[in-house]
């Protein structure tokens, strides 16, 4: 299939306006690049921990969209310019010019699994469902793993790190609780060490698919591992079903900021000597994680692992 980019130059104060334009006319994939500074709002349930530093914003803004051979092109850049027309009448939206580029002939929603092959993490392979075992892993312990629209391959250092961690403290029989679970990898992984039973939470209802899917392709029943959509820090219902003083190990793979905040309130659901593993840690803010930690009396750190510029901190529940 064939695809066209459109861009139209515009200003920011006429972005928004523009883009809801497209939606009305029918178009969807809407882009918007400017260098306003996103605000805590706007990057709320982002997988974002240092943003890029754009430099000042210069009031310029382009909005791109993407036509394939199913638009009838000319009709459709008709009502564009008419909507463009329209919004320029009550804001200022600078030139609206808009550029054509061609864009290669790719399936998009599929291209980046070239890139997923087979890896080792410890004693465990994991590799893609649609992949074969590489010739001499076939002793090792299987993983297989379609993210599909869900977080987390386990390629990235900061999985790798709690792959580590669940390995090492997760025992035969344990209770786990897998915040962020996305694709479920780190649940599968910690059934494979010994647990019994898994809880995973993730904002994200890709996930639900997903890890049930990753669950079955494992061997794994939904006795054995269960997922809940909903924010464990502030969602009381989900704080309720997920249960208290009930698991062995809690894991959460998530950013700096959210583990500052879920230390706070996750406690209450570790059992007293029971483990926490975190990472998703940027390097620059391991000492504010840490400095959150040494504040919790419910909370003492027993391991610290670094892999490239990423940290996993490891806690016990007192």
């Amino acid at each position: 299939m064939k695809w066209k980019k459109f861009t139209i130059k515009t200003t920011t104060a006429a972005e928004d306006f523009i883009s809801e334009k497209l939606s009305e006319i029918g178009i969807e994939g809407i882009e918007i690049e400017d260098k306003v500074e996103l605000t805590a709002n706007d990057t709320k349930g982002m997988f974002i921990d240092v943003l890029p530093d754009l430099g000042p914003d210069d009031g310029e803004a382009l909005v791109s969209f993407y036509l394939d051979d199913t638009y009838d092109v000319p009709k459709t850049l008709a009502a564009v310019k008419m909507a463009l027309e329209e919004v320029a009448s009550f804001v200022n939206a600078g030139s609206c010019e808009i550029t054509a580029s061609e864009t290669e002939d790719k399936d998009w929603m599929n291209n980046w699994k070239q890139y997923f092959k087979p890896f080792v993490v410890d004693d465990l392979l994991i590799k893609p469902t649609w992949e074969e075992i590489p010739e001499g892993m076939e002793g090792k312990k299987l993983i297989q793993i379609d993210p599909g629209m869900a977080f987390g391959t386990g390629k990235h250092e900061t999985t790798q790190l709690c792959i580590a961690g669940i390995r090492k403290y997760v025992k035969p029989g344990d209770n786990v609780l897998d915040v962020g679970t996305g694709s479920g990898i780190l649940s599968i992984c910690a059934l494979l060490s010994g647990a019994s039973h898994v809880v995973g939470t993730d904002l994200d209802e890709n996930a639900i698919d997903a890890a049930h899917e990753n669950a079955q392709v494992n061997g794994i029943t939904s006795e054995q591992y269960k997922v809940l959509i909903g924010n464990l820090i502030d969602d009381q219902a989900i704080k309720d079903e997920v249960g208290y003083e009930a698991y062995d190990v809690v894991v959460a793979n998530i950013l700096a900021d959210v583990i500052i905040a879920l230390q706070e309130v996750v406690a209450v659901h570790v059992k007293h000597g029971g483990i926490f593993i975190t990472s998703g840690i940027i390097d620059m803010k391991e000492q504010a994680v840490m400095d959150a930690f040494a504040k919790n009396p419910e909370f003492e750190v027993i391991d610290v692992l670094h892999q490239g510029e990423w940290v996993s901190i490891v806690t016990r529940r007192k």
